[in-house]
């Protein structure tokens, strides 16, 4: 289906789409290479989930994806338009989750577990364990940033 003056190969040509795409990969491949180059032993399903889906890590693709979306949007449409306030915006919304709730739930989810395996082994009772979410510390958050930026100013020069 065509939209008016829109194709799906001008939707995969959009700067906006493409930084900010890039940027995502970008991240998660450096977030793969640092796992490999820390001698931790991770299988091939590890790596493909942590290059693909896996959340946590350096640096943080949710800043990157969103931080290249915003910055694109400021090259394309101006700091002053409405479309860059509103990115702007729900950019610091989603770096601000990234830090915050995502991160403290993460770390209560990994609490909560230690005290369940603890009550499980000494009652005897079975403990089923709450998924524990990774969050980003803010150095994985302002480096997630940053790519995004020269990402999308990179494309912005193209």
């Amino acid at each position: 289906m065509v939209m008016r003056g829109m194709s799906l190969k001008s939707f995969f040509e959009n700067p906006i789409f493409l930084s900010a795409v890039s940027s995502w990969f970008m991240a998660q491949l450096i977030k793969t290479a640092i796992v490999l180059l820390s001698r931790h032993k991770k299988t091939f399903h590890e790596l493909v989930e942590i290059s693909i889906w896996r959340t946590g890590g350096m640096p943080s693709s949710h800043a990157a994806l969103i931080s290249a979306m915003t910055t694109s949007i400021a090259f394309i449409e101006g700091i002053g338009s409405n479309l860059f306030m509103v990115s702007f915006w729900l950019a610091l919304v989603v770096m601000r989750d990234a830090l915050g709730v995502r991160r403290s739930s993460g770390l209560q989810a990994k609490v909560l577990n230690l005290l369940g395996r603890s009550i499980e082994q000494k009652l005897s009772v079975e403990y089923h364990p709450v998924k524990e979410v990774n969050g980003h510390t803010p150095l994985e958050v302002v480096v997630g940033a940053l790519l995004g930026v020269f990402i999308a100013a990179a494309y912005a020069s193209l």
